[in-house]
């Protein structure tokens, strides 16, 4: 590594979310920073990131980023990336990831690789995939109340309150189903392997254009996971007899409560997010190392 090696980017933001503050990120960091202050690329901080791991460093506004050449460096695990996400999808700005994380299915550069894997992809050697987010507002014939955007998933639930909820979901202004349930999932591609899963939802392959509509608790046993395309668009209506309001949350980041003569419009967010993965990702191995599938035996 010198001063000489060819960079394929202009500007790194290097961001880490900053409630995971703990010993490893701040490890991760510094050979972050190490790394770039080698190279002949201008590193900056997210302002939050900076203030949280008080590192004396370049600070970049939000309103400053998103020109060409620029990429954002995450530290963390998927929930770091997923905020990071929504940042960077408006600005047109690629994101790479380095796990810090449980899973790390978004995450793709291990801590002991950092410097090797790090290096080639700001070199230009790098897998870029576009995953597409999802847009959810609360709208009501008032207009619009609250508005946000997940890259895994909507997720409409019953908050504190444990009785079922009573709602139904339209598909491009046809009815789809009634349903009784504790919730319901709204998952694309990406979010397939995350709380989607968990209800019962199938594995997606990320670069599907679909999206993934999972009941949660549903009082019917024939109420089960559809998978539809995902230029649709989605329109969920409580029931006025339901005790409590709902609850929207965009990727557990955002919550928002549905309110009494509200609905909620689902639909696939206009700009795609541009996530680079080492040479080395492999899809089929991330699944089988993360959820522990077995390995051929031949």
């Amino acid at each position: 590594m010198t001063k000489l090696t060819p960079i394929a980017f202009k500007r790194v933001i290097v961001y880490a979310r900053h409630h995971r503050a703990n010993v490893e990120v701040m490890e991760s960091l510094e050979r972050v920073m190490a790394l770039l202050a080698k190279l002949p690329v201008k590193s900056f901080l997210e302002k939050e990131t900076a203030a949280v791991f008080e590192i004396h460093h370049p600070i970049l506004p939000h309103k400053e980023m998103g020109k060409k050449g620029d990429v954002i460096l995450v530290i963390g695990g998927d929930g770091s990336l997923l905020s990071a996400a929504r940042m960077a999808v408006g600005l047109n700005v690629p994101v790479v990831g380095v796990n810090r994380g449980r899973l790390g299915f978004l995450t793709d550069i291990s801590p002991q690789d950092i410097e090797v894997e790090l290096l080639d992809v700001l070199g230009g050697n790098y897998i870029e995939e576009h995953r597409f987010l999802l847009e959810a507002s609360i709208e009501s014939e008032e207009g619009q109340h609250f508005k946000s955007c997940a890259l895994n998933d909507v997720v409409v639930s019953q908050g504190l309150e444990t009785h079922l909820m009573e709602f139904e979901v339209m598909i491009n202004g046809r009815l789809l189903s009634h349903y009784h349930a504790d919730g319901i999932i709204f998952a694309t591609p990406t979010g397939s392997t995350a709380y989607s899963l968990s209800a019962g939802g199938p594995i997606m392959h990320p670069l599907l254009n679909t999206i993934t509509i999972v009941p949660m608790f549903p009082h019917r046993l024939s109420s089960r996971p559809i998978v539809i395309g995902a230029e649709a668009n989605i329109t969920l209506k409580p029931a006025n007899t339901n005790e409590s309001s709902l609850l929207l949350s965009a990727d557990s980041h955002e919550q928002e409560v549905v309110r009494t003569l509200q609905w909620i419009s689902i639909k696939k967010y206009p700009v795609l997010l541009r996530l680079l993965h080492p040479m080395s990702y492999d899809y089929y191995a991330t699944l089988r190392r993360k959820l522990g599938w077995e390995a051929s035996v031949l």
